[in-house]
């Protein structure tokens, strides 16, 4: 059955593994649950000060607050980095906790990956509870996100903090490779910040993953692999590549032309045979508000 750990709590757990292990909790006492919800958000962009005019905090406050007001709490919440407005100050963790803070306060799993614009020693010492005492892989901030119908691997490609591009490392493809081979039982679901350089849109190949090539032959070659999930581009597409979709997520900060894409974020309904995201935007009367894609788990 899954585990609910608390802020305070999921440091321990993590110590006590090893390995960066973490389960959700199902909010659902039921072993026969048909699905269960998890929230999929990306590049929040929180600084400490942004201009009066921005909207950029109130669209996270936005996603915040729907949540709290949930009469049943999702198994998770994932943001799958670029926290930090530029380069990761601690005003920026400051705020960002303060806005997320509701989420503590309701109980509900919050499970954060970094990206180019956060600093990896800034966030931990602003979000104390975050940084496990015995990382499994030495300054990276990864772990497994256990649910009753997937498993996320959260991956750390932060390389270097306002550097475009990301690298996840010899090292840490090490740790993923094993920890998926732990975890063969379940639709594995990789979460990583940067786009990979294949198989999506050959504009932002240059801003992605550095060994997206390495990973693939990871991941590819694993069949309980499904999906990977990133941010970085601040759009919204869908991909596949050799069987495994690449799941382009919204931002839900800012985009480069809001004729072309908009903020918001996605929620999954998991299965046992799938998965339905559904998009909410932070504008309600967008096209795309609303708009569901289904996934079988056909690989």
């Amino acid at each position: 059955m899954p585990i609910h750990l608390t802020s305070q709590t999921r440091r321990q757990f993590l110590v006590t593994v090893g390995a960066g292990l973490v389960a959700c909790r199902a909010n659902a006492s039921s072993a026969d649950i048909q699905e269960e919800l998890v929230y999929l958000l990306n590049d929040t962009h929180i600084g400490e000060k942004h201009p009066p005019a921005s909207a950029v905090p109130s669209h996270l406050r936005q996603v915040v607050n729907e949540l709290v007001d949930l009469p049943r709490k999702p198994s998770g919440v994932l943001i799958n980095g670029d926290l930090a407005l530029k380069d990761g100050q601690p005003g920026d963790y400051r705020h960002f906790a303060k806005l997320v803070a509701p989420l503590r306060e309701a109980e509900i799993d919050l499970h954060l990956t970094l990206g180019n614009h956060d600093h990896r020693d800034t966030f931990y010492d602003v979000l104390k509870e975050e940084q496990p005492s015995s990382p499994p892989v030495e300054s990276k901030h990864i772990s497994v996100v256990e649910t009753k119908f997937a498993n996320f691997f959260l991956l750390d490609s932060l390389h270097k903090t306002m550097v475009t591009q990301g690298t996840l490392g010899e090292e840490q493809r090490a740790w993923l490779a094993k920890a998926l081979d732990d975890h063969p039982d379940k639709p594995a679901l990789i979460v990583t910040h940067h786009n990979p350089r294949l198989g999506g849109d050959p504009v932002h190949f240059p801003g992605g993953l550095t060994d997206s090539e390495e990973l693939w032959k990871l991941l590819s070659s694993r069949k309980q692999v499904k999906a990977y999930i990133h941010g970085h581009i601040h759009d919204r597409t869908y991909a596949k590549h050799e069987g495994i979709h690449i799941l382009n997520m919204p931002a839900t900060s800012y985009v480069a032309d809001p004729k072309l894409s908009t903020t918001g974020w996605t929620t999954a309904r998991l299965d046992a045979n799938g998965v339905t995201l559904t998009t909410h935007t932070n504008l309600a009367d967008h096209p795309w508000n609303g708009e569901q894609k289904r996934i079988d788990w056909l690989r």
